[in-house]
Formats: C-alpha cells, structure tokens, sequence
C-alpha cells in the first residue's frame, strides 16, 4: 500500500545520517519504555470507544513497528516486509480452518486450542509450558506476581534467580502501604539509575521462567 511505503520512507528519512537527532540514536532497549506507552494509550481509546483517538494511537503504535524494522534492516537482521510475510504466514498456517482444509471450528475456544496445538508443533515442543498462557497486555509486575505463583503452587525450580527463603522473609507481616512503600522507591531508584523498571523486571521474569521451564524438562 502507498501510504505504508510512505511511513517506511519517512522511518528511513528520519534515521539518515543528516535526519532527525532523536530518532537516529534510538535503540530497541532504548524505546522499550515509550512503546509500553503507546500501547497503554491505545488500550485507554479502545476503553474510552473513542474512534478517531484509537486510529491515532494505533498509527503511533505503527510508527514504532516500522522504527523497529527500520533499525533491525540497518543492522543487517530484517526488514518491514520480512516481519510483514512471516506474520501473515503465520496467521494463515494458524488458521487452517479458514485457509486450508481443516475441520471447521464452532467456537473460539476450539480456534485456541487448535493455534496452542499448531505452535506447539511448530516450535518442536515435546510438552507445553509449564506455566499458563497469559493475556499480552499483562504488565511485568502482574507477569511477575502470575510467575511466582505458579512457582511456589508446583514447587518449580527457579534456580539462582529467586531466593525463596528471602521471599518468605519480606512477605512477613508485609502491608499494603510498606509494600507501596518499598515498590515506588525501587522504581524511583531505578528512575535515578536510568533504568527502566519494567523492563528490567519483564526480563528478570522471563529468566525465571526459562529456568523453570529448563529444570521441569529435565
């Protein structure tokens, strides 16, 4: 489409040596904290029902894919339309039931059970995920709650990343207000480092759950 090929060109223009300062020294890390704003702005215009506010924000939302891409295609790894093909690939291999000959599907917990059932094949995975699948939007922090969870109910191995002796430990007669408390001034302290704590967190978690994950399959 045109105005996609316009938004990759104006992408590119602005990531050219003589572009746009700001743009041009960006990272993937870099702009991890304003793509988690994007996409909050998006969800509070869908939950507003505000049409014309919603295709603003989605096209904010676009503008950090195809930085993304932009970025990735600079250093040799993939472009737009890379990410484009295997997405829409994607979509209709996982859709059987509309693009090929599988069985028709009554209900959307079919259709979810059959795109676990093809990823799974896919990925080459001999055993699904020990732990559950959760909604994409889910910030770190309830990611990290959801993780914990399932870690302590099946007695998973977290490994080096988790001291549960020390979790106990803080969660003693632990409030409400000191919990509050302690997690602004964590997330001020990592403001003053110049770490962005969210993810900083959803990595530390997705550490937890490879090792978990690694230990269970064992």
């Amino acid at each position: 489409m045109a105005a996609i090929d316009d938004l990759i060109a104006t992408t590119a223009r602005l990531r050219a040596p003589d572009g746009c300062p700001w743009d041009r020294v960006q990272t993937h890390r870099t702009l991890c904290d304003c793509l988690v704003e994007e996409v909050a702005e998006v969800l509070e215009a869908i939950d507003r029902d505000d049409a014309a506010n919603l295709r603003e924000e989605l096209g904010d939302l676009l503008f950090h894919v195809v930085l993304h891409a932009q970025m990735a295609s600079e250093s040799g790894r993939f472009t737009f339309e890379d990410l484009a093909r295997e997405v829409n690939e994607k979509m209709v291999r996982r859709h059987p039931h509309v693009f090929g000959d599988g069985a028709r599907l009554g209900d959307p917990e079919a259709v979810i059970r059959q795109w676990d059932q093809i990823k799974l094949a896919e990925k080459g995975a001999a055993r699904p995920s020990v732990f559950k699948d959760l909604p994409r939007s889910l910030n770190a922090l309830l990611v990290a709650r959801e993780t914990w969870k399932q870690v302590s109910r099946k007695g998973l191995d977290a490994g080096p990343h988790v001291d549960a002796a020390e979790v106990a430990r803080r969660a003693s007669g632990l409030g409400e207000e000191e919990a509050g408390h302690r997690l602004f001034e964590l997330v001020a302290a990592c403001r003053e480092a110049g770490i962005d704590p969210d993810s900083a967190l959803r990595r530390h978690t997705l550490r937890v759950r490879d090792h978990a994950e690694a230990a269970a399959a064992r």
